[in-house]
């Protein structure tokens, strides 16, 4: 066998909502070969066959062998190297879709824990990564022989699981995942779609784990929390009622205001009035989330 070498199969596109492998393949690596720092739009599980290497992820380093896995999380920054001295060699699966976020939440990957240590499922392991990479192709039953055998890798991380994570902690992880991308990507012009597809569930989905922990629906807190930022802006006096819209997401001026008017009972320049009045103590009145007509 050569002392490096690479086969990968990359999918041309996504024919499963549920679920689909976006790429599949083995690796040798070269000495000191780097992938990063970067992120991947898809989850990335590689499974080290032998060899040695290093992992990285959010400031921590994992020092890892063959029988190791480790998992990249989509819009996570991450990277892996290979040891210079005797590189590893590694079987992967790249994958996405409705599915993808509740099958890793039932397994022991986690954000604080994305590497699992357990030699004893390595050969399989390898057996069930090296038939989703067999069944590649870009026919539609291609795709659905890959995801077939990727459900029965994920359905075998399951069963070897030790963490025994129970529904309830899984859908406040939903929930709490979500409340977190809106944190960081309110400002952008993002949808529920968006948040949905980020966590890797449905819409409707979405909707009832968030009437069920918020008591309101996912757009309604996206428009609160986006309110919220707005009325913090609204204390420079530096910034135009326009630009404050653009800042937390708005694209419409008209229909931020008419949202604003919604939640504080006056308009943003009379928030804003109201605040310079009153030293920046804010006192109009609050409307609750749930009487905003969700447009």
């Amino acid at each position: 066998m050569p002392d490096t070498y690479r086969y990968a199969y990359y999918a041309a596109d996504k024919k499963l909502n549920s679920l689909s492998v976006y790429n599949a393949g083995y690796e040798r690596c070269h000495p000191g070969y780097q992938w990063g720092p970067g992120v991947r739009d898809h989850y990335l599980i590689h499974h080290i066959i032998c060899g040695r290497g290093c992992y990285r992820m959010e400031g921590r380093e994992y020092h890892l062998e063959a029988g190791d896995t480790f998992l990249l999380f989509p819009q996570v920054e991450s990277s892996y190297r290979a040891d210079e001295e005797d590189p590893w060699e590694y079987a992967w699966v790249g994958f996405a879709g409705n599915d993808a976020y509740a099958m890793i939440a039932n397994t022991d990957f986690s954000m604080e824990r994305p590497v699992l240590c357990q030699s004893d499922i390595s050969d399989g392991l390898v057996e069930r990564l090296q038939a989703i990479y067999g069944a590649n192709g870009n026919a539609f039953q291609d795709a659905v022989s890959m995801t077939g055998a990727l459900y029965t890798l994920m359905g075998f991380l399951m069963k070897h699981s030790r963490g025994g994570k129970k529904p309830a902690d899984l859908q406040a992880a939903y929930v709490e995942r979500a409340k977190q991308y809106i944190a960081e990507q309110y400002s952008y012009p993002i949808t529920v779609e968006d948040v949905a597809c980020y966590i890797g569930v449905s819409r409707s989905y979405l909707f009832r784990l968030f009437q069920g922990a918020m008591h309101q629906s996912p757009k309604e807190y996206l428009l609160e929390y986006r309110i919220r930022q707005a009325c913090q802006l609204l204390n420079r006096a530096d910034l135009p009622v326009g630009s404050i819209a653009h800042s937390v997401g708005f694209e419409d001026n008209l229909y931020f205001s008419k949202v604003f008017k919604k939640y504080k009972c006056c308009t943003p320049s009379e928030y804003r009035g109201l605040q310079e009045k009153n030293g920046g103590v804010g006192y109009a009145k609050e409307k609750t989330a749930a009487s905003v007509p969700v447009l």
